[in-house]
């Protein structure tokens, strides 16, 4: 890792100045014989070349010792100095840094919480970035932390099960959480974590085993994810039904193509027009969208809905339609 990396370049620096320290004060107390103290005076003036008088007339071997010392000196000097130097500024810039990441915690609302960096929190992390959803990311590994130190992404150091972590991530304003932990256990102790410090908050969670679930639920999480079980079904959807799974990734919430399917919820019925349908609204000629699927305030789903579905503020309509027809479903939907 990076951080491991710096941290042992900056102990080779120190331990080569003091190894030439230990053989510049050997090298004078067997060549010169001198005592200890007048050996590490020379080997000290003569590696930092400060030109002081020596503590007697040098013999020539001594002379090409000292010779053969300021030349090692000048090379682990160049060497240690930009080490040491890098060190403790990007110390100082991870210390900057730390102060205004939290910052932004502190400020951050209506964001994302992702527990875990590893396979699964990357792409998830990768996803949310893709529809400019704002999150943080808490990984308990300090080198995966020093790692993305400047990373635009907003990382925490942690242990995602204890509670003044969750709260330093400003969980009570937070949107969601998305915990990724590879131990089951540790991911029914993070929904059960959350989910009392934020009772509104939505839970997704990771699982390894089906009989996990069912605990996950009763924690508290309103979705469990198999990894294994869904890539299978995918990976099997693509031998029976490839051209469906290749037509549904072209419909992805951030494609380059320019339908892409998106949801919008209802927030606003104009008063000359309560409890009217979908026709009446008519969404499809103002909009020019294609209205997929329809979610009733209750819950209840209806694909592909008629007409004459009523439409009532907090219902949520699932649409097909340019980015220009999204935004103009949303004018008709949502209170200015």
């Amino acid at each position: 890792m990076e951080y491991s990396n710096s941290k042992t370049r900056f102990l080779t620096a120190v331990f080569l100045i003091c190894g030439l320290i230990v053989v510049g004060t050997a090298g004078y107390v067997l060549i010169e014989q001198a005592n200890v103290l007048d050996s590490l005076y020379m080997t000290i003036i003569t590696m930092s070349t400060v030109g002081y008088k020596e503590i007697h007339e040098l013999s020539d071997v001594g002379k090409i010792f000292t010779i053969l010392l300021i030349i090692m000196s000048i090379s682990i000097y160049a060497y240690s100095i930009t080490v040491i130097t890098s060190f403790m500024l990007e110390g100082e810039i991870s210390y900057f840094l730390l102060g205004y990441r939290s910052k932004i915690r502190r400020k951050m609302e209506n964001h994302v919480i992702i527990c875990g960096y590893g396979r699964n929190g990357q792409q998830v992390a990768k996803e949310l970035e893709a529809y400019n959803q704002p999150y943080i990311i808490i990984d308990q590994s300090h080198d995966t932390f020093m790692k993305n130190m400047n990373n635009k992404s907003v990382f925490m150091e942690g242990d995602a099960t204890k509670d003044e972590v969750l709260l330093k991530a400003n969980i009570i304003k937070a949107k969601a959480l998305i915990s990724t932990l590879p131990v089951d256990a540790d991911n029914l102790y993070v929904v059960l974590t959350a989910r009392s410090l934020n009772p509104e908050l939505f839970i997704i969670s990771r699982s390894g085993d089906e009989s996990t679930e069912a605990k996950l639920k009763f924690a508290g999480a309103n979705n469990i994810v198999m990894p294994e079980k869904v890539g299978g079904a995918h990976m099997a959807s693509l031998v029976t039904k490839p051209d469906v799974i290749e037509f549904l990734e072209h419909l992805s919430i951030h494609s380059d193509e320019p339908t892409n399917l998106e949801e919008v919820v209802c927030t606003y019925i104009p008063e000359s027009k309560p409890n009217k349908t979908i026709n009446d609204l008519e969404i499809r000629m103002k909009t020019g969208a294609n209205i997929i699927g329809f979610k009733s305030p209750d819950g209840k789903f209806i694909l592909n809905p008629t007409p004459d579905t009523k439409v009532i503020p907090g219902s949520k309509f699932f649409i097909l339609g340019t980015k220009d027809q999204v935004n103009k479903m949303k004018e008709l939907l949502q209170k200015p």
